[in-house]
């Protein structure tokens, strides 16, 4: 959609320049979300944000098709997961990958232990927790993202809370993460 004028990219009346502006917009709001939430799914800031770099540069190269999806975030959330995964694959296959822990990503005023916690879930529970609370991506979003089933992102979260609660000490999940 064009940013001053609300016309989509496709309409003859919108100019290269509203399509710029209605991208630089949309990069600017969703950039350093995805960049925080791909330091928490795969621990590393270098590989997160390289992969944050280039789903953007394929968003703004289809983004006459990008900006007319019901969530441009979740497929480019989608993209960057891809090109990180691509990107481990590819570092298993050279010489050993010195595995250094990453510095906590940057969190609002949220407990450090608990997102430390979050960090030992498995792959799957951890990106959906930081797609949900540090993305505030909603459940169907998430599943974009992720390639599942709605269902299947609540029964993921339910099953991350039960597992920090666990490891937190806390009686159940409803006080490790609140979402809001």
């Amino acid at each position: 959609m064009c940013a001053e004028t609300g016309i989509t990219s496709m309409d003859a009346d919108c100019t290269p320049e509203d399509t710029e502006d209605s991208f630089a917009a949309w990069y600017r709001a969703e950039y350093h979300s995805l960049v925080r939430t791909l330091i928490v799914v795969i621990g590393d800031a270098d590989v997160a944000t390289d992969s944050a770099s280039e789903a953007f540069v394929r968003a703004l190269q289809r983004w006459d098709r990008v900006s007319q999806m019901a969530s441009p975030t979740a497929w480019t959330y989608t993209v960057a997961l891809n090109v990180a995964r691509r990107t481990f694959r590819r570092a298993r296959l050279e010489a050993v990958v010195l595995r250094r822990r990453s510095v906590p990503p940057p969190v609002r005023d949220d407990s450090l232990e608990v997102w430390d916690a979050v960090q030992h879930l498995p792959l799957r529970q951890r990106t959906a927790v930081a797609l949900h609370y540090l993305s505030d991506l909603s459940q169907r979003d998430v599943a974009a993202a992720m390639g599942v089933a709605e269902g299947t992102v609540a029964a993921t979260l339910h099953e991350a809370r039960r597992n920090l609660a666990a490891t937190l000490g806390q009686p159940s999940g409803k006080e490790v993460m609140e979402h809001g």
